[in-house]
């Protein structure tokens, strides 16, 4: 399983939890099973196509899945996802 920290922002969704363990092949897989688990961040990660939200970066082991596979970039059971939603802010 991989580690998923939830950031500050989204952990009153999952229960005030810091990091989850969520099986998935890739982010796209982890991403359904954070969901899965937490329907309320649904509309908060991806667009009603099942995208990511543009608003929303996802890393894994550090790197942008932007710029690697996207929702489609794989993950291994040791690897850690960060979620980080944007801030607005001034």
């Amino acid at each position: 399983m991989s580690t998923v920290f939830i950031p500050a922002v989204l952990r009153a969704n999952v229960g005030g939890a810091k990091s989850l363990e969520l099986e998935g092949a890739s982010i796209r897989g982890v991403v359904e099973a954070l969901v899965a688990k937490h329907p309320s961040l649904g509309s908060q990660l991806l667009t009603a196509d099942g995208d990511l939200n543009r608003f929303v970066n996802v890393y894994v082991n550090g790197q942008d899945v932007r710029y690697l596979a996207g929702l489609d970039t794989p993950v291994a059971p040791a690897d850690e996802v960060r979620l980080l939603p944007a801030m607005a802010g001034g």
